[in-house]
C-alpha cells in the first residue's frame, strides 16, 4: 500500500484550488495539489470576460461599492443565496483584484480623457477622469447596475491562472498532474483524504490529510452540449456524494449561457454583449428590447437564455443543419475593438466557424454553462456533515449564487473563496483537526475497495458498454432537464436515469491495460456522473416552482412561501438508484435584502409569510439611523464582519469622485 501524508490535500488545480493551496501554505502547512491535467491547462483558463469587484474606478462604475454589488448578486440569485456569504464575497473581491495585480495580472486600465464605446447599440463618447488614470477599469456585464467586471481583454482566466501558477511555484507547492481522486477516505463524520489514481500508470495511492479540499469545478459534461471543458465531469462532487455523509446543495440550479457558438458549443464571452454587442433573429431584428426594454441584452443570463429560447419557439430562429439558432452581432463594435478586446472570440470564430466576427454575425444559442449546485458547505467552506472536507469554487454550494449566477461572479468566487476558505482550513488544521486518528488498516480497506471496483470493471465480463449509456444520459439531460422544464419530462428523465444507473452497474471494459486506459476511466467516471445527473433531475422534479435558472413551465411562479430553501441531496445507500432529498430553509428574518421583485418581466412571485415583517423591520432600522454611514447601517441590518478571517476585515478604499 502506497501512502502519502500531508497537512492539506487540494483536489483540483484551477483558480480555486491553487489560491486555496497558496493560502494554506502561507499558514505554514504542507500542501499537495492534485490535477487531472497540467495545472495551467485547467478549465479556469477558458474564462474570458472578467472578474467582478466593486472598484468604481471607471466613470461608468462611479458610485459602485460593496452594497451595490451585494444587491446585484442577491437579486441575481433570485433570493436563493446565503446573504452573509454574499457580503463576505463582495467585501473581499476588491482585495482579491489588487492582490492579483500585485502578482502580475495585467488588468486593463483606465485611460484619462475621451473614448468611444458602444452602449445600447449606439456609439457614445465617455470621458474618464484624470484622477483615475492608470487604475483598474471595468466593463459592463449582465444583471449589474454598474460597470464592475475587471478584465484583461478576453483572456482573463488565462492571465489569472498563469499568475497563480507562478505563485504556486514560488511558494514551493507540489502540483501532481494526471492524478485523479476516485474516493474520499472517511470514518463516520470525518474525512481523512482520498484514494487517488495515477492516470498514466494506473497506480492507486492513499493520500492522508488533516483537511481535504475539493476544487474540481462543475458538472456540465453530464449534458450533451456544454461550454465546459471535457474534464468538467463533476467527479469531485460525486466522490463527496458517494461518502453517504457529505451533502450536495441545489443541484437542479444549472445555468445556460446565452451565447455559445453553434454547433460546437464553445463560449463567446458575455463581454461581447457587455461591450455593446446585440442579439438578432432570422430577420436581423434586435429582439431583446421587445422582452426586456430596460436591460435588453444585459439582463441576467437565465433571463436572456429563456427569452432567446422563447423567440426561437415563436419561429424567429435561423434554421441550420444543427437546429435553430440566433445571431450575435459584434460587428457594431468595430474591427479595432474586436481585435483588441475580443481577440479570443475572433480566433474561436475563425477556427471553428470560418467567419470574421468583425464583419459577420455569429450563430449562437443558449448552452449549458455553469453549476450553481455542488458540495454544500457552511460559510467557512467546510461540509457541515463531514468534518475535514472543504470545497470552494464551482465544485461547492457555498452558497453565494443561489439559483442563478451573475457573469464575472464565478471567476471572482474562485479566488475570493480560495482566500477566505484557506484561512479557515488553516484554523482547522491548527485547531480541532490537528490530529489524524485513523487506523492504517482503514486506509488500506478504502484502497483495496477501490482497486477491487476497478478490477471488476476490467475482469468482471460486464455486458454493458459505457459509451451508449453516457450518450443517452447526455441526451436526457439536454432534452428533459434543460432551460424549460415540465413535470412530465422530469418524471421521464428520473425514470430513464434510474434504468441507466442499473445498467451502469454491469459495465465491462475490453481493455485490460493497467496504466493509461481511457475506456476504464470513462467507465468509472460514468457511474459517478449518473448519480449527479439523477440529483439534478430529481431535485428539479420535486421543486415545483421557478427560481433563477430553474424554470418550470407548469409552475412558472417563484414560490417563496413553500420553496425558499436549498435542496440537499445525500446518497446514503450505494445500491440505491435515487438520492435522499432534504431541504434547508433560507431564513427571511435575518436577511439584509428581503425577497422582492427581481426586475424582469412582470411581477410573479408568492411571498414568504415572514417577508412583510422583515421588510418593515428593515425600513424601521433605516429610518432610525438617517445619519448613519453605510457601514454602520449595513451592520445594523445584518452583521457579517465577525464571520470573515481577521486579515480580510479591513475596509476597501476607492477614489471618491462625486457624479457630475
Amino acid at each position: 500500500m502506497k501512502l502519502v501524508y500531508t497537512d492539506v490535500l487540494v483536489i483540483g488545480g484551477g483558480l480555486a484550488g491553487m489560491r486555496t493551496a497558496i493560502g494554506v501554505k502561507r499558514r505554514g502547512l504542507d500542501t499537495i495539489v492534485l490535477s487531472l491535467v497540467p495545472a495551467k491547462r485547467s478549465h479556469s483558463c477558458a474564462a474570458q470576460g472578467g472578474m467582478q469587484a466593486s472598484l468604481g474606478n471607471s466613470v461608468m462604475g462611479r458610485g459602485d461599492n460593496e452594497d451595490v454589488h451585494f444587491e446585484d448578486t442577491v437579486k441575481g440569485s433570485d433570493w436563493g443565496a446565503d446573504q452573509k456569504v454574499v457580503r463576505m464575497f463582495t467585501h473581499v473581491a476588491p482585495k482579491a483584484i489588487r492582490e492579483l495585480a500585485a502578482w502580475g495580472v495585467p488588468w486593463n486600465r483606465v485611460r484619462q480623457g475621451d473614448r468611444e464605446t458602444v452602449i445600447n447599440a449606439e456609439r457614445v463618447v465617455i470621458t474618464e477622469d484624470p484622477r483615475t488614470h492608470g487604475l483598474i477599469t471595468a466593463r459592463d456585464f449582465g444583471g449589474t447596475k454598474k460597470w464592475r467586471t475587471c478584465y484583461t481583454s478576453d483572456g482573463t482566466g488565462h492571465a489569472m491562472l498563469f499568475a497563480l501558477g507562478d505563485q504556486t511555484i514560488a511558494n514551493g507547492i507540489p502540483v501532481m498532474e494526471r492524478m485523479e481522486a476516485i474516493a474520499l477516505i472517511h470514518d463516520g463524520g470525518r474525512c481523512y483524504g482520498a484514494i487517488v489514481r495515477n492516470l498514466v500508470n494506473g497506480e492507486l495511492t492513499a493520500f492522508v490529510a488533516r483537511a481535504t479540499t475539493i476544487a474540481t469545478g462543475g458538472y456540465g459534461r453530464i449534458y450533451k452540449v456544454s461550454t465546459n471543458g471535457i474534464i468538467c465531469e463533476g467527479i469531485g462532487a460525486a466522490i463527496a456524494l458517494e461518502t453517504g455523509q457529505a451533502q450536495l446543495g441545489n443541484m437542479e440550479a444549472v445555468q445556460f449561457h446565452p451565447t455559445a457558438i453553434v454547433p460546437a458549443g464553445i463560449l463567446t464571452t458575455e463581454g461581447c454583449r457587455g461591450d455593446g454587442g446585440i442579439l438578432r433573429d432570422v430577420d436581423g431584428h434586435r429582439f431583446m428590447p421587445d422582452y426586456e426594454p430596460e436591460k435588453r441584452e444585459l439582463a441576467s443570463r437565465d433571463v436572456v437564455s429563456r427569452r432567446m429560447t422563447e423567440h426561437m419557439r415563436a419561429g424567429k430562429g435561423v434554421n441550420s443543419p444543427y437546429g435553430d439558432h440566433l445571431w450575435l452581432d459584434i460587428s457594431v463594435l468595430g474591427r479595432t475593438h474586436v481585435e483588441k478586446n475580443l481577440r479570443e472570440v475572433k480566433e474561436i470564430c475563425h477556427y471553428f466557424l470560418g467567419i470574421d466576427p468583425a464583419r459577420d454575425w455569429i450563430p449562437v444559442r443558449p448552452t449549458q454553462h455553469y453549476s450553481m449546485g455542488g458540495i454544500r458547505t457552511d460559510h467557512t467552506g467546510q461540509s457541515p456533515t463531514l468534518k475535514g472536507l472543504f470545497a470552494c469554487g464551482e465544485a461547492s454550494c457555498w452558497d453565494m449564487h443561489g439559483f442563478n449566477r451573475l457573469g464575472g461572479n464565478s471567476v471572482a468566487e474562485t479566488v475570493v473563496s480560495g482566500m477566505i476558505v484557506s484561512e479557515f482550513i488553516g484554523d482547522f488544521c491548527q485547531g480541532e483537526g490537528r490530529d489524524i486518528n485513523i487506523p492504517t488498516r482503514l486506509v488500506g480497506e478504502f484502497l483495496e475497495r477501490e482497486q477491487a471496483a476497478l478490477d471488476r470493471l476490467q475482469q468482471g465480463h460486464g455486458r454493458e458498454s459505457a459509451a451508449p449509456i453516457r450518450q443517452r444520459m447526455e441526451e436526457i439531460m439536454i432534452d428533459k432537464v434543460g432551460i424549460f422544464r415540465t413535470g412530465e419530462e422530469l418524471d421521464e428523465a428520473v425514470g430513464e436515469l434510474e434504468t441507466l444507473i442499473e445498467r451502469s452497474r454491469h459495465i465491462g471494459v475490453r481493455s485490460r491495460a493497467s496504466g493509461a486506459n481511457p475506456e476504464l476511466v470513462g467507465a468509472y467516471r460514468l457511474q459517478k456522473m449518473l448519480k449527479l445527473a439523477m440529483c439534478v433531475a430529481l431535485g428539479a422534479r420535486e421543486r415545483t416552482e421557478s427560481r433563477g435558472a430553474h424554470f418550470r413551465e407548469d409552475y412558472p411562479q417563484r414560490n417563496d412561501r413553500d420553496w425558499l430553501n436549498r435542496t440537499l441531496a445525500t446518497w446514503t445507500d450505494e445500491k440505491a438508484t435515487l438520492p435522499k432529498l432534504d431541504y434547508e430553509s433560507i431564513a427571511v428574518d435575518s436577511m439584509e435584502l428581503p425577497p422582492g421583485f427581481r426586475g424582469y418581466g412582470t411581477r410573479n412571485h408568492l411571498d414568504h409569510p415572514d417577508t412583510e415583517k422583515r421588510v418593515a423591520e428593515v425600513e424601521r432600522i433605516r429610518s432610525e439611523k438617517p445619519d448613519a454611514d453605510r457601514f454602520k447601517l449595513q451592520h445594523a441590518l445584518m452583521p457579517f464582519d465577525h464571520l470573515l478571517p481577521e486579515k480580510y476585515r479591513g475596509r476597501n478604499e476607492r477614489v471618491e469622485i462625486k457624479n457630475d
